[in-house]
């Protein structure tokens, strides 16, 4: 089992609790990935939103590509997932960004997250064209062919309904080969094929392990019709680890409590309205990003570390870890779980 995080580019995953004392600064995010590799952790997720759409769109987000590249030059060995969404960005150009990024790093260090956005408001208010879902699918199939064709080979040229390169040449190639490592997650069909067809690795929201295991033959049996290989798989989740049970429900009811804040409800609503989830969302879902309580890492150390397990036997290679204030919280999780 390989341990990320997500970066806290927003200043934290809970909706109800408005300061978790991890602010969306350079500062604390430099701190924590320079700690996190010390501690054990092999990957952060850096997440793309220009607006925050935990907080309220009012508050600070850090710029996903611009921290990364700066968090690159500050760490040993650390693996960045960088967030992308082709629908802000030139495949051909991203290309070009994300191969100078990973020459920064060195080889394996750089990955993308490819995410098909969901977000009307936010590309409406900084001049983007926005899609119904499965438009927005076809447009990354296009964008991650040129993405992927530029990397590898000069004189590349592509007409498509989206986007048309003529002749383009791309040096320095990336130094990560045959290329930095595609993630990308999603429920709907037009996702989950694209992604078995295109990508290397599929992320997801928390659900518990059975659930998981699940998805995984599902996409491991799409992969095997393209006559491709095994995938990296990762799945979501928040931590809660003490000493005792009480003290871990005593948390959970802390960042449940909706009543302490609603800055981010109307962002969440358009996220329901611009997804297609295979399930229900509860008031869990809504407190934490990505339903990450869904994944059940809370308890004592040894109820989590069964819980990895878990996780593993099920075939998931990637913890991406949530938790608050994240600090405090990893090295808890690195001390008592990872190297307990």
């Amino acid at each position: 089992m390989r341990y990320g995080y997500w970066m806290p580019v927003f200043g934290g995953w809970l909706r109800n609790v408005d300061d978790e004392q991890m602010a969306p600064t350079w500062e604390y995010n430099k701190k924590l990935a320079e700690r996190s590799e010390e501690i054990g952790f092999d990957l952060s997720l850096v997440a793309e939103l220009n607006l925050n759409d935990i907080k309220g769109e009012e508050a600070p987000s850090l710029d996903a590509w611009s921290t990364a590249a700066a968090i690159m030059a500050v760490t040993k060995r650390l693996e960045l997932m960088d967030a992308v969404r082709p629908t802000f960005h030139n495949p051909a150009l991203l290309a070009k960004q994300a191969a100078n990024i990973d020459h920064i790093g060195g080889p394996g260090r750089l990955s993308l997250n490819v995410v098909s956005s969901w977000w009307k408001d936010e590309a409406t208010k900084y001049g983007v064209h926005f899609e119904q879902h499965d438009d927005r699918y076809a447009r990354t199939a296009e964008w991650l062919e040129v993405v992927d064709s530029v990397w590898r080979k000069d004189h590349f040229t592509f007409e498509g309904k989206y986007y048309k390169v003529h002749d383009a040449v791309l040096q320095p190639k990336p130094c990560t080969r045959p290329r930095p490592v595609i993630y990308a997650g999603g429920e709907s069909e037009a996702a989950k094929n694209l992604i078995a067809k295109t990508c290397d690795a599929y992320v997801m929201h928390g659900d518990p392990p059975e659930r998981i295991r699940e998805k995984i033959v599902d996409m491991s049996i799409r992969r095997e019709k393209f006559g491709l290989g095994p995938m990296i798989y990762g799945v979501a989740g928040y931590s809660i680890v003490r000493n005792t049970e009480a003290e871990a429900k005593g948390e959970l009811a802390r960042i449940t409590d909706v009543q302490q804040s609603k800055a981010g409800y109307h962002n969440y609503q358009q996220w329901l309205a611009g997804t297609q989830l295979e399930q229900r969302v509860s008031l869990e879902d809504y407190s934490v990003s990505n339903r990450g309580l869904r994944s059940g890492l809370i308890g004592t150390p040894a109820q989590v570390q069964d819980r990895v397990q878990q996780f593993e036997s099920a075939g998931v290679n990637l913890l991406l870890l949530q938790c608050s204030p994240q600090l405090e919280e990893m090295e808890r999780f690195a001390d008592q779980v990872i190297r307990g």
